[in-house]
């Protein structure tokens, strides 16, 4: 092999291509077919491949070389099969910078702890393997100088920047994937995590200055808002996870209908399809669309902006922003990880005043495979919240009850509906009848809060849409609107809005709503307001373009558009919203019991500012070992984000100090003997 490496990567490279392809689709059959179907696509992936092999050539020690290359691909390759069997998404560059979130998901359908010893362990021997090859492994005498083998090397590098761009203008590669998974599986594997990798951010607009970004907003509207500030009703706006209304899939039959409040909505309020820039993941996204007004589709392939731009600007425009200077609370309610996604820094940029995430909540109902919270946690802290504030309330809330992974397994013995999954296999009938009858806890769960919502007596506008169809292998073929972006929305008020029924674009969704409550904040609210009510489509050029260039201008430009003011500043967002409280200790056996009020699962002790193992028995009552504790140590309990990490960054919310003492097993209160 090194003897002869230059053609015998050749092979090499086709073969291991064609592994990649087999793994990502989980299949040696659609593999052949991507060959034979797809061969362009296949041959360039395989020379990307030969190329990287090609470093070999700069080093002596080839076969170590060879198996470290070998081992990258073949790990890129397991990661994106793995992630392909609980999401629709494949792994992009993006994911990378996902990691730090995956630490955050312990023993969840995402990572278990058995996944990260398998994982760890798999890592860890073949890095011994590698050691043993670099300490046994022959070197290679080259038959040439470095020089000539290094300019060999960089030439194939340099080579493969015009083959792409010869096969983009033949129609054999393209530049943008309006679908990440259709992207990969069209025309490859390696292409696609190479696009995602090298095609971050956004492009500087032609001709960008200040001239350029004045010009786009002389075209927004001088519409003054007419909003009644004194009478302003609450805006809700409430993210169904995964939400799809089954009536428009044309294979499923149920024993009745799983979804009969949301259909009540739909008929009695205004409501419609929402065009969504992400299918079967990719959450974050659509929510960025909906809380900023801008549009994802000026981004690489499987970027999550909250989770890159976001970390390097001041602020950004917002519907929590610009409500504010309207009189507005903001508030954003969420039943996992306020990490995840990174929503606790993206929510402050935004302008949120406060974000009540899973681990200020106590928590102890769970979905039947025990995955996922259920949602009625979310309504009282949301009424409780809004209770707290003087004026009207922008409440943004995120459900998970409906997230995949669904099971392919019968888990329940007499589910509430019963699904015909027509022209499916067996464990994905049973996959559907999961999620159908999640939908119907999901429908429960959307009256109840609009019930609760209504009995505060406040007038109140709620917008609910779909983030995403469900990660199941849906087919264009298999849904009435033949698009996989489409989801639904509904709304429900109080106070008498007209039913007046549109299909939108997710970035269009809030400033619609807005417009029609007589609200004019906002450049990108403004510009979707504006450009909808000139008639021009929102999937244009004419529209998206100009969009795109205030969006430049405010996350990667000069912010013209705001001139020498910062109109909408981050804000030293609060988390939670139930103060912890210790109100005693007591001493029994080889334990230290804490009593007070607000723990949760998430829920930590810290003795001496040291955190301790801390046991959860309810939202009263926390142990921790008596060997952790001493006379005289002061104590006091932190929520904390549940990371592997100790890390200070992840505490969210801390109780009153309290001072333990022990004289035996007594009661003490307040540090004092009781």
């Amino acid at each position: 092999m090194n003897k002869y490496a230059l053609l015998l990567h050749i092979p090499l490279a086709l073969i291991m291509c064609f592994v990649l392809e087999w793994l990502a689709r989980h299949s040696f059959r659609e593999a052949t077919l991507f060959v034979t179907e797809r061969t362009g696509a296949y041959l360039y992936n395989s020379y990307l491949i030969y190329v990287a092999y090609l470093l070999v050539f700069l080093f002596r020690r080839r076969t170590f070389v060879r198996m470290v290359i070998s081992g990258l691909f073949v790990t890129l390759g397991i990661v994106n099969s793995v992630i392909l069997l609980n999401r629709v998404s494949p792994f992009g560059f993006s994911d990378i910078g996902m990691v730090g979130d995956l630490l955050t998901m312990q023993n969840t359908n995402y990572f278990s702890w058995s996944q990260f010893f398998l994982s760890a362990f798999a890592i860890l021997s073949y890095c011994v393997y590698l050691f043993i090859l670099y300490k046994k492994g022959k070197r290679t005498e080259p038959l040439l100088p470095f020089l000539p083998r290094a300019a060999l090397v960089l030439g194939l590098f340099i080579s493969v920047a015009p083959l792409t761009w010869v096969l983009r203008d033949a129609g054999i590669l393209t530049s943008y994937f309006g679908n990440l998974a259709q992207g990969y599986f069209d025309y490859g594997y390696i292409y696609g995590f190479a696009t995602s990798a090298i095609d971050r951010g956004m492009t500087k607009p032609i001709g960008y200055s200040e001239k350029y970004i004045s010009s786009i907003l002389k075209k927004n509207s001088d519409t003054q808002t007419t909003l009644d500030t004194q009478n302003a009703p609450n805006i809700v706006v409430v993210l169904l996870e995964s939400y799809f209304d089954v009536d428009e899939a044309n294979f499923i039959v149920c024993s009745e209908d799983p979804m009969p409040y949301f259909h009540y909505l739909e008929k009695n309020y205004s409501t419609g399809h929402m065009t969504a820039p992400v299918v079967g993941a990719g959450t974050c996204n659509t929510e960025f669309e909906i809380l900023t007004g801008m549009t994802c589709q000026f981004f690489g392939p499987g970027e999550y902006p909250q989770k890159t731009v976001f970390k390097d600007i001041e602020s950004c425009e917002s519907a929590a922003s610009v409500l504010k200077p309207l009189g507005y609370s903001s508030l954003a309610v969420h039943n996992y990880g306020g990490d995840f996604y990174s929503r606790r820094n993206a929510f402050s940029k935004m302008g949120f005043d406060r974000f009540i995430c899973e681990e200020t909540l106590d928590i102890t109902d769970y979905t039947p495979m025990g995955s996922w919270p259920t949602d009625g946690i979310l309504i009282q802290p949301t009424i409780d919240a809004m209770a707290q504030t003087p004026g009207a309330d922008f409440v943004y809330t995120i459900t998970v009850g409906t997230h995949g992974d669904y099971p392919t397994y019968p888990l329940e013995e007499d589910p509430d509906i019963g699904v015909i999954a027509k022209g499916k296999t067996t464990a994905q009938s049973y996959q559907w009848l999961y999620y159908i009858n999640r939908l119907h806890d999901m429908d429960n769960w959307i009256r109840d809060y609009i019930e609760a919502l209504n009995s505060t007596g406040e007038d109140t506008l709620v917008i609910l849409f779909g983030d995403h169809l469900p990660t199941m292998g849906l087919y264009e073929r298999e849904v009435s609107t033949k698009d996989l972006y489409k989801t639904k929305y509904v709304t429900w008020n109080n106070f008498g809005m007209e039913k007046e029924d549109a299909d939108l674009y997710a970035y269009q969704l809030v400033a619609e709503y807005m417009d029609r409550l007589g609200i004019h904040e906002g450049n990108f609210f403004k510009y979707n307001q504006t450009h909808t009510k000139d008639g021009v489509s929102a999937g244009s050029d004419r529209y998206l373009l100009p969009l795109g260039g205030l969006q430049y201008d405010l996350l990667y430009g000069d912010r013209y558009l705001y001139g020498d003011s910062l109109p909408y500043p981050s804000t030293d967002i609060k988390m939670g919203l139930y103060d912890i409280t210790i109100d005693r200790t007591y001493r029994f056996a080889d334990s230290l019991y804490i009593y007070g009020d607000g723990f949760t699962r998430w829920s930590k002790v810290f003795v001496n500012g040291q955190k301790v193992d801390t046991n959860y028995k309810s939202g009263q009552l926390l142990t921790i070992s008596e060997d952790d504790i001493n006379d005289g140590d002061t104590i006091w309990v932190s929520h904390v984000g549940d990371s592997f990490m100790d890390n200070s960054s992840a505490v969210y919310m801390t109780s009153n100090s309290f001072m333990v003492t022990l004289p035996g097993n007594t009661v003490i209160a307040g540090g004092e003997e009781r």
